[in-house]
């Protein structure tokens, strides 16, 4: 994996992107997009983890957050993306998932020729750390994040998005409490 994208500063404020492999649109249902939401509240109560924005996709999921305490946010996302990893499976297996054959395959596949994966491979490597140093940059990448299910179709307003926290941005309460970026 390129070290392009790695968090090199593990207390620096990043945007950041995971991917399921193949791009498989997993998160068009509610078991799934709850297995994201209780497991990053886990990693914020539990781990350290500081979440600024989020906006999870039908196939992929954009954060802007950093670690505090002892954990190092490589460390976090690396337990995030293990456990979420094994939850999505499990719940493919015993929910009600018309696509459980196809999805299984595909995630068995990906994972076949590596030997650090032992069954089925959920996300893909990396989670593209890109460091935010500057307001605007930070800007830029939190309405990036908000506007992603606008640009889908999904919404025609962002705050209107169970799933990103543009609604917590609008003063409303969203799924995930999340530490406000000041701009001012």
């Amino acid at each position: 994996m390129s070290d392009q994208y790695q968090a090199r500063d593990p207390y620096g404020i990043y945007f950041l992107t995971f991917t399921i492999v193949d791009w498989v649109d997993i998160f068009t249902r509610l078991s799934y997009k709850e297995i994201i939401i209780s497991s990053l509240k886990y990693c914020q109560e539990k781990k350290g983890l500081t979440l600024y924005a989020y906006c999870l996709m039908t196939n992929h999921i954009h954060l802007i957050a950093s670690a505090s305490g002892s954990i190092k946010l490589f460390e976090i996302v690396r337990d995030f993306k293990k456990f979420t990893n094994r939850a999505i499976i499990e719940e493919i297996y015993s929910g009600n998932e018309s696509r459980k054959k196809w999805l299984l395959n595909k995630f068995e596949f990906a994972g076949r020729y590596l030997t650090r994966i032992e069954h089925y491979k959920v996300w893909q490597d990396g989670y593209h750390a890109v460091e935010l140093v500057s307001p605007e940059f930070t800007y830029q990448k939190l309405n990036y994040i908000h506007q992603n299910p606008v640009r889908a179709g999904i919404v025609s307003e962002a705050e209107h998005y169970t799933y990103s926290s543009a609604s917590n941005y609008c003063d409303l309460n969203g799924p995930i409490d999340v530490e406000l970026l000041d701009f001012d």
